[in-house]
């Protein structure tokens, strides 16, 4: 159940990226966050009302937590999507993310059977993989280095947004010991909070109204996955080993990726195709 779970929460955050990648490429991500966040805070806070579960303290904490280090995530998250290629940020975020929860699970002495090691190293090298790009998709500036190819403003986007994700990650763990849905609640209310605080810093009107309403749809849409793929974050780490339903959760950049492809056309190199099948057999893996 914790790798259902786990993959579903993949699937769920990877369509809320590529949504709201598409929807800062037509507006502003401080236009855009607000109403994104707000809508998957309408989503969160019914699915708890409607649970009817007690508030825990603790739980409560972490989640405000979560929220306002995974509020900063999305913000610069956003904005290196905005900048692009979609195809390094979301990645190169994805693996940062993982990498301190996993060592947080492997310090805390969390032991899994040596196929699933090995599956989750093969999902992780599939993160790195998929990560690779070629030539620039945009217009931001690159640099060479080894004779290859590297986004340098997009890796650093990804590095700074993967390492709040972390910590989000961390902190929407603990508070999900209380065994309730209130620290998932909280989390996104301190998430919006902290982007229309930036917005206002800003002087940003929130977007209300757009060119289009697909533009909206998409800004909604994105919100309303992401808050639903942190309940099923929620529920994997309570339902089996957390390490795991990191590595399996941060899988999401693949389905990131495949979207870009399909709908905008973004290049996939070989690299990255075989990140995908690694990705697969990986999965596969920690499955059997």
């Amino acid at each position: 159940m914790a790798t259902i779970l786990a993959l579903a929460a993949a699937l769920l955050y990877g369509s809320a990226d590529f949504l709201g990648g598409v929807a800062t490429r037509h507006a502003r991500v401080l236009s855009v966050l607000p109403l994104s966040a707000g809508a998957g805070a309408v989503v969160v806070l019914t699915a708890t009302l409607a649970s009817a579960q007690p508030a825990r303290l603790a739980g409560l904490a972490w989640g405000i937590a979560g929220g306002a280090v995974g509020g900063v995530g999305l913000i610069v998250f956003y904005s290196g999507l905005a900048a692009g290629p979609m195809s390094v940020v979301a990645p190169v975020s994805a693996l940062m993310s993982t990498v301190l929860p996993v060592a947080v699970a492997l310090a805390d002495g969390e032991h899994a059977s040596a196929m699933v090691y090995a599956g989750a190293l093969l999902c992780l090298v599939a993160i790195v993989l998929v990560s690779s790009t070629g030539r620039s998709e945009g217009a931001t500036p690159r640099r060479k280095l080894g004779g290859g190819g590297i986004n340098l403003r997009a890796v650093g986007y990804g590095l700074a947004a993967g390492t709040a994700f972390g910590l989000f990650f961390l902190f929407l763990r603990n508070g999900g010991h209380s065994g309730t849905l209130w620290p998932v609640a909280t989390a996104r209310l301190a998430g919006l909070a902290v982007v229309l605080l930036a917005a206002a810093g800003t002087r940003t009107r929130p977007l209300l109204r757009g060119p289009s309403t697909r533009l909206l749809l998409a800004t909604a849409g994105s919100g309303v996955l992401d808050a639903t793929a942190n309940i099923c974050y929620v529920a994997a780490t309570r339902a089996g080993l957390f390490g795991l339903a990191v590595v399996l959760t941060s899988l999401y950049p693949g389905v990131t990726v495949l979207l870009a492809k399909l709908t905008l056309g973004e290049r996939l190199r070989a690299a990255q195709r075989a990140g995908l099948l690694l990705a697969g057999i990986g999965v596969v893996l920690v499955t059997i």
